[in-house]
């Protein structure tokens, strides 16, 4: 009998030590106003660059610590910075409930393209953006065709040795959240996350970085308009590490 109770205390004990493990949170995403369970809503620990979704129950389990920050995002719905306490680690599950967004569709424009029949003829009436994202299978970093200046690498030379530059000054001040662009690279639910997204939202927060900032930063390491503007957040955080690493070469050169 005695055995008996001696495993029951044991196995209790184990179980409630992984509940409570000092480096996971678990819990629950749900709508703000139904309680309904908010299946595939995005995760990112901003201060670990790790990432996670919600399965079909809204559920959730991330690796933090106390004072860690996660940031929840999911399309139709306000993005969320929720800090890790001690009571969340203490005491397991939270709920956690998002607003959703009032979605309102601009106007389109549709140009009128006047086609003739002819291949010649129409061929040379059809706009042709030539600025795209491109990789080349070998190698680690991708190229934007049309836009990439042979001046580029100059201009982040030039950053690196006149002080009052956009270049230096804000690779120099956000050293520490640019060094995370390595660990977001890797990890798979984050890169899953930005390949989705166009608003530059989750690249805002875990850059610590304004909108402005971003597209100012890709100006700088000259790329076109047209990417700047069209490319997806994970093409976006592919191009700002390009640069910040030609800059980091660079300057301990």
């Amino acid at each position: 009998m005695k055995n008996i109770l001696f495993y029951i205390l044991l196995i209790s004990g184990i179980t409630a030590f992984a509940q409570n493990d000092p480096g996971i949170v678990t819990g629950k995403v749900l709508n703000a106003a139904t309680d309904q369970k908010l299946e595939n809503v995005h995760i990112v620990n901003l201060s670990q660059v790790i990432g996670t979704i919600t399965n079909k129950d809204g559920d959730f389990t991330i690796k933090a610590q106390v004072n860690d920050t996660l940031y929840f995002s999911y399309i139709g719905y306000k993005p969320l910075r929720v800090r890790v306490t001690n009571d969340w680690i203490k005491f397991g599950d939270v709920k956690i409930k998002m607003t959703e967004l009032g979605i309102a569709l601009e106007e389109v424009v549709v140009a009128d393209v006047q086609l003739t029949g002819y291949l010649e003829i129409d061929a040379k009436r059809i706009p042709v953006y030539n600025n795209y994202r491109y990789s080349i299978a070998g190698l680690s970093s991708g190229y934007e065709g049309g836009s990439r200046q042979p001046g580029a690498v100059n201009k982040v030379l030039g950053a690196i040795f006149n002080p009052a530059d956009f270049l230096y000054n804000i690779f120099s001040k956000r050293s520490k959240e640019l060094r995370k662009l390595r660990k977001m690279k890797k990890d798979d639910e984050i890169r899953n996350l930005l390949e989705n997204k166009f608003d530059r939202a989750t690249l805002m927060a875990l850059l610590q970085v304004e909108r402005l900032d971003i597209d100012e930063i890709l100006r700088n390491c000259n790329y076109s308009v047209d990417f700047i503007k069209f490319a997806n957040d994970l093409q976006i955080l592919d191009a700002i590490s390009e640069c910040y690493e030609e800059y980091k070469v660079l300057d301990r050169k």
